[in-house]
C-alpha cells in the first residue's frame, strides 16, 4: 500500500492521517447501557499517542518490555500501539494464565511496565514482586492515558527512530508440554506477514471485522492490523463468548476470524432443529448437498426448485445469523470437520482455513477467494518457501519467520537451521498444485510396543465428528494398543437426550445410553483408520478438558502429558480391563 509506514510504531498516525473521521473501532458500552459505541481513526490515533506519551513519562526506553494483561477490548488496541510507538516491545499474556506461567512470562521477558485489565490482575501481579526484578510500575489500562505524559515531539522522535530489524512483541507460545517459549517478533516480520496477506484478505472502508479471539494470541493481532491498514472497522466482542452468535446478528460483519468451534456449534444447533422438523436429517442433509452443488456451479436444472426451497429456509436464516454480510472467514489452530465446511459452503458463507505459527509471523500458508482447495489448508502465501523434510516435517522460511526465540539460544538452534528453514514440528504434504495439507505433530506421534507408527489426530478427528463428543485422546504411546479418553459435548447430549426421551441424570457420562451412542462414534472412527490405529478400549470422562484444568492452552490446543497424568488411573483400568 502506498505511503505506509515502515515499522508498526507509526501505524496508528499514519491511519489517522489516511482515514481519519471514518469509523474505526465499534464496541459495546459497559452496563448498564450496553449499547454500541464508535471510535474514529482520528481518536484511535490520538488515544494510542497517549498511551505511548505516558509509558514515556513512565521512563520506559526504547526496546524495553511492557506486558500487557488484560481481555480484548479496545484499550487492549490503545496499549498495543503506544508500546510500539514508544519504541518498546509488547509482551502479550493471557489473562486466564496461571500464577506460575505468569511470573514465567514476565520475569523471562524481563518487563519494566504490566499493563492490567483491573485491580484484580493488578493484585496479581503485585503478588509477584518478588520474583520480578526488572519491574518498575504496575498500571492500570483505564488509567494510563491520564498518567504523566512525555512531550509529543519526543514521542513522534521515538516512533521514527525505530526500525524493521527491531522487536515489536515477544509473544509466549501457550505451549503444549513444558513452559512457554518467547518468540520475538520484528517489526520487519509483522510487515512481511501485511505484504504477504493484504492482497488475499480483501477488505476497505465499510468493511468490518468482529474480534472475539483474545488479542494475547498472535493472529488476533495481525487481524487488528490488517483490517485498519486497510480502513475498515473493527468490532470487538461484548466480553461474553455465550453472547458472540447474538452480536453477530447486530454487528453484521463482512470478516470474521474464528476457531472451527463456532462453526461446529452452528452446524450443530442447525442439525437439532433440522430433525425436530418435517424432512429431519434426510432433509437437512440433501439441501446441503444441493448447495454445494449450486456453489460449485454444477446445479442441474431438475434441483433448481429445490435449491429456491432450500434457500428460503436454510440458506438465508443461515447467513442471516451471521448478519447476513459475511464475504470472507478465516479458521486456522485445528481442523474443521468437513461436513461444517459443506454446510457452511451450501449456505453461501466463505470458510478460508489457514495454516501458520508464532515463529512464523503468524502465517506460512492461506486458502483464498482466488485459491481455495478444501481439506488443505492453502498454499504459502508469497514470499513464504514451504518444503516437506525427509521425516515429513513442514519446512518454511522467508521474511516472515522469526530471528529467534528470547534468552533461549537452544530453542532457537532447534527451531532455525544454518539455512534459515524454520522447523514446524508439524507433519504435512503438499500436493501436485502446491497446496498444503496438515497431517499431524511429530512429537505427538504415537509409537505402540509392537512399533507402529500412529498419527493420534486423524483417528481423534474421526470421533470428533459425532455430535455428541467433545473431544478424544488417543493413549497408545509405548502400549500394546490404543485406547482412548472421550469427553461429551454437554448442550448436544442435552438435546439428544431430550429427544429420545431418555433421563442421562446428573452425570450422563455414566448412563449406558449414552455410552452406546458414544461406542457407535468409536466404531465409525474406527472404520475410516487402519487396523493399528483402531480404539480397542474408551473411557467417557464426567468432565470437559478446560484451561482451568490445565488440560488446555489459551488457545485451546490440548496438553496431552497434562491429560496423561490427570488421567493416569482411567488408562491404567483401560489396559488393565
Amino acid at each position: 500500500m502506498d505511503g505506509r509506514p515502515s515499522t508498526l510504531a507509526e501505524f496508528t498516525r499514519w491511519t489517522g492521517e489516511r482515514y481519519g473521521p471514518e469509523p474505526a473501532l465499534r464496541y459495546r458500552a459497559a452496563a448498564p447501557d450496553g449499547g454500541w459505541r464508535t471510535r474514529t481513526y482520528a481518536e484511535l490515533a490520538a488515544e494510542s499517542q497517549a498511551v505511548g506519551r505516558a509509558l514515556l513519562g513512565l521512563g520506559v526506553a526504547a526496546g524495553e518490555r511492557v506486558a500487557v494483561l488484560a481481555q480484548t477490548r479496545p484499550q487492549w488496541t490503545y496499549t498495543h500501539f503506544g508500546v510500539l510507538a514508544a519504541g518498546a516491545v509488547l509482551v502479550p499474556v493471557y489473562p486466564t494464565a496461571g500464577e506460575e506461567e505468569l511470573a514465567w512470562v514476565l520475569a523471562d521477558s524481563e518487563a519494566v511496565v504490566v499493563v492490567c485489565d483491573d485491580e484484580a490482575q493488578r493484585e496479581r501481579v503485585e503478588a509477584l514482586r518478588g520474583k520480578l526484578p526488572a519491574l518498575r510500575a504496575v498500571e492500570l489500562m483505564d488509567g494510563l492515558p491520564s498518567l504523566h505524559r512525555a512531550p509529543e515531539a519526543e514521542l513522534s522522535a521515538r516512533a521514527a527512530a525505530v526500525t524493521p530489524e527491531a522487536d515489536a512483541s515477544i509473544v509466549y507460545t501457550s505451549g503444549t508440554t513444558g513452559l512457554p517459549k518467547g518468540c520475538r517478533l520484528t517489526h520487519g516480520n509483522l510487515g512481511a506477514v501485511q505484504d504477504a496477506t493484504l492482497p488475499l484478505v480483501r477488505g476497505g472502508p465499510g468493511d468490518s471485522t468482529y474480534l472475539y479471539l483474545p488479542l494475547a494470541h498472535l493472529l488476533a493481532q495481525l487481524i487488528q492490523f490488517t483490517t485498519l491498514l486497510e480502513g475498515g472497522e473493527l468490532c470487538y466482542y461484548g466480553g461474553r463468548i455465550e453472547d458472540v452468535l447474538a452480536e453477530l446478528g447486530t454487528v453484521r460483519p463482512t470478516h470474521l476470524p474464528s476457531v472451527p468451534r463456532l462453526f461446529e456449534k452452528l452446524h450443530s444447533v442447525v442439525l437439532s432443529l433440522a430433525e425436530s422438523r418435517e424432512g429431519g436429517r434426510e432433509g437437512f442433509e440433501e439441501a446441503v448437498r444441493i448447495g454445494v452443488l449450486a456453489a460449485q456451479g454444477r446445479l442441474p436444472d431438475s434441483l433448481r426448485a429445490a435449491h429456491e426451497a432450500a434457500e428460503e429456509s436454510l440458506y438465508a436464516p443461515v447467513r442471516g445469523a451471521f448478519g447476513g454480510r459475511l464475504k470472507w472467514a478465516l479458521t486456522g489452530g485445528a481442523p474443521i470437520a468437513p461436513a461444517t465446511l459443506d454446510f457452511l459452503r451450501a449456505c453461501g458463507i466463505a470458510v478460508f482455513e489457514g495454516y501458520g505459527m508464532t515463529e512464523s509471523g503468524g502465517v506460512i500458508s492461506l486458502n483464498h477467494p482466488d485459491a481455495v482447495r478444501y481439506g488443505t489448508v492453502g498454499r504459502p502465501v508469497a514470499g513464504c518457501e514451504v518444503r516437506i523434510g525427509a521425516d515429513g516435517e513442514v519446512l518454511a522460511r522467508g521474511p516472515m519467520v522469526f530471528p529467534g526465540y528470547h534468552a533461549n539460544r537452544a530453542a532457537t538452534q532447534e527451531a532455525l537451521d544454518a539455512q534459515g528453514w524454520l522447523h514446524t514440528g508439524d507433519l504435512g504434504e503438499l500436493d501436485a498444485d502446491g497446496y498444503l495439507r496438515i497431517t499431524g505433530r511429530k512429537k505427538e506421534l504415537i509409537i505402540t510396543s509392537a512399533g507402529k507408527n500412529l498419527t493420534p489426530t486423524e483417528v481423534e478427528f474421526a470421533v470428533q465428528r459425532s455430535r455428541c463428543v467433545s473431544r478424544a485422546v488417543l493413549i497408545g504411546d509405548r502400549r500394546p494398543h490404543p485406547v482412548a479418553l472421550i469427553t461429551l459435548d454437554a448442550e448436544e447430549i442435552a438435546a439428544w437426550a431430550a429427544r429420545e426421551g431418555i433421563d442421562a441424570g446428573p452425570d450422563p457420562a455414566a448412563h449406558p445410553a449414552v455410552r452406546a451412542l458414544v461406542e457407535g462414534a468409536v466404531e465409525e472412527a474406527n472404520a475410516t483408520v487402519s487396523r493399528p490405529a483402531r480404539i480397542r478400549a474408551f473411557h467417557i470422562l464426567p468432565e470437559d478438558f478446560s484451561i482451568a484444568a490445565g488440560t488446555l492452552t489459551p488457545t485451546l490446543k490440548l496438553r496431552r502429558a497434562a491429560v496423561a497424568q490427570r488421567y493416569a488411573a482411567e488408562i491404567e483400568r483401560l489396559y488393565g480391563e
